[in-house]
Formats: C-alpha cells, structure tokens, sequence
C-alpha cells in the first residue's frame, strides 16, 4: 500500500505543479478567462489515464492462465523502463519545465480556442498513463488485495491537497529533495517489479534458467504473513526468490541508484557571471 501511495503521491504532485505553473501564467498574462481550458484538458487526461489502469485490469482477468502471467511479466519489465526513464528525466528537465511549459502557453493562446486544453491534456496524459501502468505494476509484484488501489489513490489526494496549497503559496517545500528521495525509493520499488516481472516468466516456463532459490527466509518471515505482506508492500522484497530474480534486482538496482545519486552528490557548476 504504501508503495502505491507514493507513486500517487510522487506522479500526482509532478502533474499538480504542472497545472499550476500553466494556471499562474495564464493568471500573470491577463488570461484568467482560460483557466477553465486548462482544467478541461487535465480531466481529460486524468479520465483516460484511469481508463487504460481499469482496461489493463480487465482485460488481464479475462486471460488464460499462463497468458495472465506473460502479459503481467512483460508489462511489469516494460513499466521498470518506464519508470527509470521518469525519474531520471525528471532530474535533468525539472529546472526547464516551467519555461517549456510558458513557451507552449504562449503559442496556444494565438492559436485556436480549445489549443490551451490541448497544451494541458498532453503536459498531464504523460504523467498519467506513467502513473496508471506503475501502480497496476506495483500492485501486481508487492500485493494482491485492494489496498494497493487505496494507497494510490490517497497519494493522488494527498497530491492534490499539496498542489492547491503550493499554488496558494500556503506552503512551501524544497521540490528538489521531495524528488531527490522519492525518486531513490522509487528505484528501489523498480527493482521489486522487475524481479516479479522475471519470476512470472519464469513460472510459465518462458525463462527456464537459474530457477534455484537463492535463500530463503520462510524460517523467520512466513510466507503470506503479516511480515511478508508489508516487506512486500514497502520494497517488493520476496522471502524466497530464485537465482535469476534475485541477479535480475541486484543488477538493476545497484548500477541504476549509484547513477541516479551521483546526478545529486556531484558538485554543481558554478554560474557565469
């Protein structure tokens, strides 16, 4: 659950900031009157993103067996990718994002009527769909039951709540540190889904290598516990995983938190005068 709550928290403040920067702008520029274009183009996004999370559902419970676990295998490897590539183009692009996003502001406002909405549906359908396939995801590798639905979907209140008062200027947080260790969770969680993703092909057979387990914990940590449960929830830890799960984590979540830290701890340039 908690893991869920996060992603909500984390995706759902990224796309509350983006709304606001478009609103605040519209407001500086004496555009008020098209604040609701902005609105309606982020409900738009914010509906199909839940949407494709309900449709994947769906469509998985209608699977056969063995093909319910290639497609979850596949698609949790394929949101790890997705995943790695936010998190680092959120780093690089966060500094810029205000001023690309004024910039796209400026050129919808010449254009036609409902340009703006556009601006706002394609600024937030990114985050969304991001959102939806990592939660389906994170559910999928860390827990069964419904409360990785409602750990997603008090993160995205609690990122609404957080983006009106940051808009309001009733409070203030350093985004880049929020970002900075939500993010290094975030990798950790990755590696959790990448290794459920590797251990679903291999329970159909697809890959049938290093299947050994690499220890077991079900000594102290029952399996389908209390414990169990929450170690899975936080991190996607496995009390038992295989060889080839457990290769499949190490050499993701290493190489991958070493780079991504590194962007943070290496000295800034100094600024030109």
């Amino acid at each position: 659950m908690f893991a869920n709550f996060l992603i909500g928290l984390r995706e759902g403040l990224e796309a509350a900031l983006i709304v606001s920067i478009l609103i605040t702008y519209l407001v500086k520029t004496g555009h008020r009157n098209q604040v609701n274009k902005i609105f309606a183009g982020t409900a738009a996004a914010v509906a199909l993103s839940v949407a494709i999370g309900f449709a994947m559902t769906l469509v998985l419970e209608q699977l056969a067996p063995g093909t319910q676990e290639l497609i979850s295998g596949l698609i949790s490897i394929a949101s790890v990718a997705l995943v790695t590539w936010m998190i680092f183009w959120m780093a690089r692009q966060s500094r810029a994002l205000g001023g690309q996003l004024r910039q796209k502001v400026d050129v919808a406002i010449d254009s036609s009527a409902w340009a703006l909405a556009t601006v706002a549906f394609l600024s937030v359908v990114r985050e969304g769909i991001e959102t939806s396939v990592l939660i389906w995801s994170a559910a999928r590798a860390t827990t069964a039951d419904g409360s990785s639905a409602l750990g997603a979907l008090f993160g995205l209140l609690a990122a609404a709540v957080l983006g009106v008062l940051l808009y309001r200027g009733a409070l203030k947080v350093n985004l880049g540190t929020f970002f900075k260790y939500t993010g290094t969770y975030l990798v950790v969680v990755a590696a959790g889904i990448l290794a459920y993703g590797v251990g679903e092909l291999q329970e159909i057979g697809i890959l049938n290598i290093l299947n050994e387990t690499t220890y077991s914990l079900t000594w102290l940590i029952p399996k389908d516990g209390a414990v169990d449960s929450l170690l899975r929830g936080l991190f996607g830890f496995k009390v038992a995983p295989t060889v080839l799960e457990t290769l499949a984590w190490s050499l993701y979540l290493i190489p991958t938190a070493l780079i991504y830290l590194r962007g943070y701890l290496k000295p800034k340039q100094p600024v030109a005068a």
